[in-house]
């Protein structure tokens, strides 16, 4: 019996979330308008970086790992065993890869009030970023969020 109960958990811990379920999750969260950035400016970013799912994976050229929606670096920001990483925010990099589990909101709030900016993000980066898309008010069009 708790074989089938752990097959149901596991897939609903990753998922891949639609623009205005993300959007609702970032609101409840407080993030609009966290450090000046709207919702507009999460989606978007997060939309670059994972394509909003939370169990997205990129592996780096100098061997540490992005992870989840938001790509937290194992170098710096978590700990998943990469050698000498910083593991800044003091979390595991296996818990970004939900966005039910607070401490993804956590490593987000730690990475930009640790470097005080979304520049972290390659995809913030991306010239024009601001423009994609419409603009960033667009992300959000249709969501009551």
């Amino acid at each position: 019996l708790l074989i089938p109960l752990l097959l149901l958990v596991v897939p609903a811990s990753g998922m891949v979330y639609s623009r205005c379920e993300l959007a609702r999750v970032l609101q409840n969260a407080g993030m609009n308008g966290y450090w000046g950035y709207s919702l507009g400016n999460w989606l978007c970013m997060s939309y670059y970086e994972s394509g909003y799912n939370t169990q997205a994976i990129d592996h780096d050229s100098n061997g540490s790992t992005d992870y989840g929606i938001f790509q937290i670096n194992s170098y710096w920001w978590c700990y998943d065993g990469t050698p000498g990483g910083k593991n800044a925010c003091n979390i595991r990099c296996s818990q970004e890869r939900g966005l039910d589990s607070p401490s993804v909101i956590h490593a987000v709030r730690c990475v930009i009030a640790k470097i005080a900016t979304v520049l972290s993000w390659l995809s913030y980066n991306v010239p024009l970023m601001r423009q994609r898309n419409g603009g960033l008010s667009n992300y959000i069009v249709g969501c009551e969020a």
